[in-house]
């Protein structure tokens, strides 16, 4: 499946990075992986953290993940900091 901007939530902003909740049926890897949030570019910046929570098969996944590039780049990338 593909980001869905409606279960995305800005949670926390302070100066140096923003904290967001992100709600998917997608699996943990999927929503990890290089260029999901790319839609949303200019919206996230580097060291945002992301609470990602999923369902996939009816279990619940939760992983936090951090923005690593991001900030009008042509690929957001997260790395998985659980």
């Amino acid at each position: 499946m593909a980001f869905a901007a409606a279960g995305l939530k800005k949670v926390a902003g302070a100066g140096t990075g923003n904290v967001w909740q992100y709600n998917s049926t997608d699996a943990p890897g999927t929503i990890a992986g290089s260029g999901y949030f790319n839609t949303i570019t200019n919206e996230l910046k580097q060291w945002d953290t992301i609470l990602a929570v999923g369902t996939t098969g009816g279990t619940v996944t939760v992983d936090l993940l951090v923005v690593t590039s991001a900030t009008g780049v042509a690929t957001v990338t997260c790395t998985n900091g659980t």
